[in-house]
């Protein structure tokens, strides 16, 4: 339970970005590469361990975003080697492919697992934030029946899992600042996209934008072979991959997240499922979940490690 005076839901969603450093050793990169002739930056934190734990960041995040860091750092002082991932051209350089990344492409999730289990890990963990989240939910879902026999189970936070739920949440006038923020970052990658692809990337109308719906429309959907937005969302939604899900997951999206509508919490899918696990603390914001900000503890890393050791015992 966060104090008092950190109980609202936009100062812990913004608190951690503003004011948490996170003092971690450097880490050890690299890069792989596609097999559609693109790449993937990577950190590594090893520590000479046997699990390894594989770090999904959310939308236009990175691998050096605070909250993957404080995971990073709770998980290898617990005896976990950590491999945090950049989504394609969210490492600070622009990928190659007119493709980019979106909610549903495992297929690189599944590249990077594989890359990991490459080293000799014994067992792996995924762990996801936001749309990383939501990722590794649909990973586990759609690619059920094809997972590496390593991987362990999941662990994720303030996952959309009603995308089409979370953009009408996002697209309301209290969550201006974070749209803002969002589509000017978006934009400005459709304008570097454009000087490379002026073929692919039409620039008429970028600037008044205002919502998912009208980006995803625009340049999500085509680019990845969908409809239009609505069907990008519909197709990937974690929420409609639960059932089929045979690991053990953990969501936790707390109840006072400004980004989640009511049909991000898929409680009945959760309950017809007994490996997937859904908790909703009151407080957290999104990708917040500060308890005690004077000794820099969260309570979402707690909770992960206690899960992962719950998932991971054995394989030390």
């Amino acid at each position: 339970m966060p104090p008092f005076w950190l109980r609202n839901a936009h100062l812990q969603t913004v608190w951690p970005t503003v004011f948490r450093r996170v003092n971690i050793a450097a880490p050890e990169e690299e890069r792989i590469l596609t097999p559609d002739d693109d790449f993937l930056d990577l950190d590594w934190y090893r520590g000479g361990n046997s699990r390894l734990l594989v770090l999904s960041h959310g939308l236009e995040g990175s691998s050096r975003r605070p909250y993957i860091l404080g995971l990073a750092r709770a998980a290898r002082a617990a005896g976990w080697d950590v491999l945090a991932w950049n989504f394609r051209s969210c490492s600070g350089e622009l990928n190659r492919q007119p493709r980019f990344y979106h909610s549903g492409a495992w297929e690189d999730l599944d590249l990077v697992v594989r890359h990991g289990l490459e080293q000799g890990y014994a067992r792996v963990v995924l762990g996801g934030f936001s749309i990383g989240g939501n990722l590794t939910l649909v990973y586990l879902g759609q690619h059920a029946k094809h997972l590496p026999k390593e991987l362990a189970g999941a662990v994720v936070f303030s996952v959309p899992c009603d995308l089409a739920g979370s953009a009408e949440r996002l697209a309301r006038p209290a969550n201006r600042l974070y749209m803002r923020r969002f589509l000017r970052e978006l934009g400005n990658k459709m304008r570097r996209k454009h000087a490379r692809f002026p073929e692919v990337f039409n620039l008429d109308g970028l600037d008044e934008i205002r919502n998912f719906q009208e980006f995803d429309d625009r340049y999500t959907a085509p680019l990845h072979g969908f409809q239009n937005a609505r069907d990008y969302w519909r197709r990937c939604s974690s929420a409609g991959c639960i059932e089929p899900i045979n690991l053990p997951a953990l969501i936790i999206n707390a109840r006072d997240d400004p980004f989640l509508s009511e049909r991000c919490y898929p409680k009945d899918a959760v309950d017809a499922n007994p490996r997937v696990t859904l908790e909703t603390p009151s407080h957290g914001g999104h990708l917040g979940f500060v308890s005690r900000p004077t000794d820099g503890v969260y309570w979402s890393e707690e909770r992960a490690l206690a899960f992962l050791e719950e998932i991971g015992r054995g394989s030390k």
